[in-house]
């Protein structure tokens, strides 16, 4: 397989390298973290590191899956005369491995790296087992500019409309035919489905879980009220009701299949509860799952902008001013932008309709409409309007 060093992440991994935390890489199955960590290891190993690199699913380590002999293990390669690294891919193979890392940690030995299955290492669950002593660092599918390196092309237009479809899982690159790879898709969200929400959660509505996914899907771009989606999915077969949806949902986006993004009160600088929007960590899924029917491009696209921006490490919020909606507030470092997001902004009455929103903003935060132009960036009246994929491609925001 073709291999593109995903320099954002290893940035990220070499700023925390020397954090006294707990190293955990998260995300969505089989968006590399087992690859970022081969690549971030070569980029640090020297003379004076002593690098432990331990996959507990391989057959080579399997007296490691018993915890104290993985703890054996562990102390026995600590070098006192060298700076510690100690990282384990699939943690979650070694019943009780939070006493042993937590052992290690209260030593001092090592500087901790660890990957491992979503139903094990979600996010909400970290502080619980680490006792919040973690770093996490989130990682998500291939980019749009990744995806330009692994397949170089002069044609960016062509190759943006390409990524809608094909999406970030890059292991889907391999396959040959459009068939195949959307199967090798479906088969890592079904997994996902059965590991990460049904075993865990004992979840025994499967039917009613997989028809709140297809909605979400189904509905990326608006804003998704828990009742209403209760009340739609009620019917002589199913009987549901809303604390169960909202469990359902909340499964979702603790195995990264989908990223909530609450609603913020740009008048009154407050964030609201109510009705959040739901985005899918890559499109991939969606067109394995419920193909192309009721695609809004506009709303497939403002999908990947919400994704791309908490890539870009921003608070990714959805705006409300009024009775006016603006899709996203993205706040980093003390700073606002505010973005919208279009696919075809050439008839007039469309163009006007995205712009209103922006320009009723009266602070000095920079405003953006992101839209499918094939266009070198303009300008009106104070708003960027840039293409969408030539937005992607760059890392100005």
């Amino acid at each position: 397989m073709k291999l593109v060093q995903r320099d954002h992440y290893l940035n990220r991994l070499y700023a925390v390298k020397d954090v006294p935390d707990i190293k955990v890489i998260t995300g969505v199955r089989r968006s590399g973290k087992s690859k970022l960590m081969d690549s971030f290891i070569e980029m640090i190993s020297t003379d004076s590191t002593n690098i432990v690199h331990i996959k507990l699913n391989m057959k080579k380590y399997e007296l490691l899956l018993n915890p104290d002999n993985l703890y054996k293990y562990i102390e026995e390669k600590h070098d006192p005369q060298k700076d510690n690294y100690l990282f384990v891919d699939e943690i979650q193979l070694c019943e009780g491995f939070e006493r042993v890392i937590n052992g290690i940690y209260e030593e001092e030995l090592y500087n901790i790296f660890l990957t491992g299955s979503n139903a094990f290492l979600l996010s909400s669950d970290l502080a619980t087992l680490f006792g919040g002593r973690v770093c996490e660092i989130s990682m998500y599918p291939f980019s749009f500019s990744e995806y330009l390196r692994y397949y170089p092309s002069s044609r960016i237009d062509e190759s943006f409309d390409d990524y809608v479809k094909r999406g970030g899982m890059s292991g889907s690159y391999l396959y040959k035919s459009d068939e195949d790879a959307r199967k090798y898709v479906n088969g890592i969200y079904r997994t996902t489905i059965v590991k990460d929400i049904i075993t865990k959660y004992k979840v025994e509505n499967e039917d009613l879980l997989l028809m709140i996914g297809d909605f979400l899907m189904d509905n990326v771009g608006n804003q998704t009220s828990i009742r209403n989606v209760a009340s739609k999915l009620t019917s002589g077969t199913y009987k549901t009701n809303d604390k169960t949806v909202g469990s359902y949902i909340d499964y979702y986006c603790k195995s990264f299949l989908f990223y909530p993004i609450q609603r913020y009160d740009i008048k009154g600088k407050r964030y609201l509860e109510s009705d959040k929007k739901y985005y899918l960590s890559d499109l991939s899924f969606r067109f394995s799952e419920i193909g192309t029917k009721n695609a809004d491009y506009g709303h497939l696209y403002e999908n990947i902008v919400a994704i791309e921006l908490l890539r870009r490490g921003y608070e990714v919020y959805v705006g409300k001013l009024y009775d006016k909606e603006i899709d996203f507030v993205a706040i980093k470092e003390g700073s606002k932008i505010y973005i919208q997001v279009s696919d075809d902004i050439s008839r007039e009455d469309t163009f006007q309709r995205e712009v209103k929103p922006l320009l009723s903003i009266k602070d000095a935060y920079p405003k953006l409409l992101i839209a499918r132009t094939k266009h070198e960036e303009s300008q009106h009246e104070g708003i960027r309007i840039i293409d969408i994929a030539r937005w992607l491609d760059s890392s100005q925001i």
